[in-house]
């Protein structure tokens, strides 16, 4: 069983951060001509819209992983209109890309004040390191630190991730507007077929194990440029 408390701060950023990439998905559908999101209420930053379209992925699941694993793992969307995606490919690739893009601000925000932190003395960098656990205060790890180091970690992986260019990932729909109009067509058929979708993600999920030691790795050397950490 995963501590309790850190497995709240977890399943609080991940329901906060996926609110914001679904929001942020919505917004510039919206924006762009698609108002299909805004009229089911996705363009919200409230998590309630996004929790009644995705139960499950916003709620059960990452409530159940954060409690028992100590981080949460879950997913949502937001829906979109498959004919004006069709009509209008850049603004759907660039509504692709805003959640992700949500996602690295976040990080950034995260990662903006633990910086801050560690340079006005509140916080300092610990002997060991862990995605939970990126800073400290001299009397050591607490909700603050925990909090960013969480926030900072989850929405890089978050973002990172969606951009994998494989269906039904975000990364597909942004990779597909550089792609002949023939290897185009059939990216959007895969992306539409649950079949490839499902295979998407299992290829995916083992994909990413390889990526993630390399960002925890670049985050701490810009976090702690006087530490080395094993």
């Amino acid at each position: 069983m995963a501590d309790l408390g850190t497995g709240l701060i977890w399943f609080v950023a991940f329901l906060l951060s996926t609110t914001v990439h679904e929001a942020m998905h919505a917004w510039v559908a919206w924006r762009g001509g698609d108002p299909t999101a805004y009229h089911g209420g996705q363009v919200s930053l409230s998590p309630v819209p996004h929790i009644r379209r995705e139960p499950i992925g916003m709620l059960v699941v990452p409530l159940l992983t954060a409690l028992t694993q100590g981080w949460a793992m879950g997913w949502a969307s937001a829906p979109y209109d498959p004919n004006w995606a069709a009509r209008h490919p850049r603004r759907a690739a660039i509504m692709a890309a805003a959640g992700p893009a949500g996602n690295f601000l976040l990080a950034l925000g995260a990662f903006a004040l633990l910086k801050a932190g560690l340079i006005a003395g509140f916080f300092v960098a610990p002997d060991s390191v862990t995605f939970s656990s990126l800073a400290e205060t001299s009397a050591g790890p607490n909700a603050v630190t925990t909090m960013l180091s969480v926030f900072l970690m989850l929405n890089v992986l978050l973002g990172t991730f969606n951009l994998i260019p494989l269906p039904p990932l975000d990364g597909a729909s942004v990779a597909a507007i550089f792609l002949p109009a023939p290897v185009k067509a059939r990216v959007e058929d895969l992306t539409s077929s649950g079949m490839a979708s499902m295979l998407g993600l299992i290829v995916a999920w083992q994909v990413f194990p390889f990526l993630t030691a390399p960002f925890f790795s670049i985050v701490l050397r810009v976090l702690h440029p006087a530490h080395s950490y094993s």
